[in-house]
């Protein structure tokens, strides 16, 4: 292991420690004094949505089929899709939804080195500091928007003084092999006909509750992130890699933004899945992480 990595794993093992609340983030980096909008709120106008796919274009179809199904009606959708061009699947399937016309949706598809790609933060960070939308969330390609998603973000975002943001109650499908029913439903179908989301109905969706705006469901006032960006000043979570990591630097951007975020947006849906983009495929600790995934929501699930 290199100096330089060695440095940089000893950073994150660090980070992970002070961002648990032990050290104030304002010791070591620029930060709001306060984790409020410094004016008053305005109508919702224009709303960004940052997402990343490397080989999961059978879940980002959803993702995608959300939007066109159920686009915002009084404000506009920017969405920001990375992904690699490496990845023929996803670029596939951004051909098809490219050349959609849909009202108050605007696609941003930007490809990005595979090695950028797999570290989440760059791809967020880049699309922090250059958005000129109110409201920015940073997802993943497994969240689903609803009917109302849209009309909740429309109503609770124009009146939020909060500058972050999450949904409390997500509903979630059960864990979902790579082989699942629902999975292959949309990878034949997609380039003529787009995905028929009623196959989501006889998933039996359980509620989730999220105390805190972690991982896919962060949603920041556009001032924030323009000026904080995305964990932009700490170097360890802006360095590309080599495979998907586990990602600890949302509990970081919680830190430096001094808020674990309030709760007001309603109707979003996760589908959840075994096989994780980590994993490298076909390997005995991929198998093990697998075998443990379904145990944990085995028991979890009782």
């Amino acid at each position: 292991m290199s100096l330089p990595t060695m440095m940089n794993s000893g950073l994150e093992f660090f980070l992970r420690f002070a961002a648990s609340g032990y050290v104030p983030a304002r010791w070591f980096y620029p930060t709001p004094s306060d984790p409020f909008i410094n004016h008053n709120p305005k109508p919702l106008k224009s709303f960004e949505v940052v997402s990343h796919c490397w080989q999961y274009s059978h879940l980002l179809a959803f993702q995608l089929q959300s939007l066109v199904d159920y686009p915002p009606e009084d404000f506009e959708i920017i969405y920001t899709g990375f992904y690699s061009e490496s990845d023929t699947k996803t670029v596939e399937l951004i051909a098809h939804f490219e050349q959609l016309n849909v009202k108050n949706i605007r696609w941003n598809f930007q490809p990005l080195p595979k090695t950028s790609l797999l570290r989440r933060a760059i791809g967020r960070n880049q699309a922090a500091k250059s958005t000129r939308a109110d409201w920015i969330w940073f997802t993943d390609c497994d969240v689903i928007f609803g009917p109302e998603t849209c009309s909740s973000l429309q109503k609770q975002l124009s009146k939020e003084r909060s500058i972050l943001v999450f949904p409390e109650h997500v509903r979630r499908t059960a864990l979902l092999c790579k082989n699942d029913a629902l999975l292959d439903s949309c990878k034949s179908k997609v380039k003529k006909f787009g995905v028929d989301l009623s196959v989501l109905v006889p998933q039996k969706f359980k509620q989730h509750t999220f105390e805190k705006a972690t991982g896919a469901v962060q949603i920041v006032h556009g001032d924030a992130a323009r000026k904080y960006g995305y964990c932009e000043q700490i170097n360890c979570y802006q360095q590309p890699q080599e495979r998907w990591v586990k990602t600890y630097e949302d509990r970081a951007f919680r830190w430096i933004l001094g808020t674990h975020g309030t709760r007001p947006i309603k109707q979003v849906s996760i589908i959840r899945h075994e096989e994780k983009g980590r994993y490298k495929k076909d390997t005995l600790s991929a198998r093990l992480r697998t075998a443990n995934r379904r145990l944990k929501d085995k028991l979890l699930s009782r």
